[in-house]
């Protein structure tokens, strides 16, 4: 949940998990940044994505600019308000960059769609797997892959929703 969760296919992903664990967009990039020694350093957002970053990047400064309503409704810090907060985090946070030591490791993700044809659509790209009615699921040799055929997996699915399909 939280003001625009799961962007990747806006209405139709109910859910996402990465290596078993609910994954937040935020999860999924800071999963793939870490591959390449980038530290998450700074989150801006409502205040649900910045307490999702605690899970998964509990050394980041976060900053709410907004405080979530729905998936497409916040109550907004006045712009100057949160220009000022984002620039004083960012200024400290910048003190703490620096590349770390990348780790590539394999990765499971899990897709859940609204709709049974999606994942049906979904489950023809090759190693996707159904796991459920709604539910897909790949295997990755690293976070890199893990993206690319996640993002490849949400195209085709995005072909099969009622209105652009056929």
């Amino acid at each position: 949940s939280g003001v625009l969760a799961h962007t990747y296919l806006e209405n139709s992903i109910t859910g996402v998990w990465l290596d078993g664990v609910h994954a937040s967009e935020g999860r999924l990039n800071a999963a793939l940044a870490a591959e390449y020694g980038v530290p998450v350093l700074l989150v801006t957002g409502d205040d649900l994505t910045c307490e999702d970053a605690r899970s998964y990047a509990p050394g980041a400064t976060g900053v709410a600019v907004k405080e979530c309503v729905s998936r497409y409704a916040a109550i907004c810090l006045p712009p100057a308000v949160a220009f000022s907060q984002i620039t004083e985090a960012a200024a400290n946070a910048m003190t703490l960059a620096g590349r770390r030591e990348g780790a590539v490791s394999a990765h499971r993700i899990e897709i859940e769609f609204d709709a049974t044809h999606l994942a049906d659509a979904a489950a023809v790209v090759p190693t996707v797997e159904l796991t459920g009615p709604r539910r897909v699921g790949f295997d990755a040799v690293s976070m890199t892959e893990a993206m690319k055929a996640f993002k490849v997996v949400t195209h085709v699915a995005a072909g099969a929703i009622e209105g652009i399909y056929g």
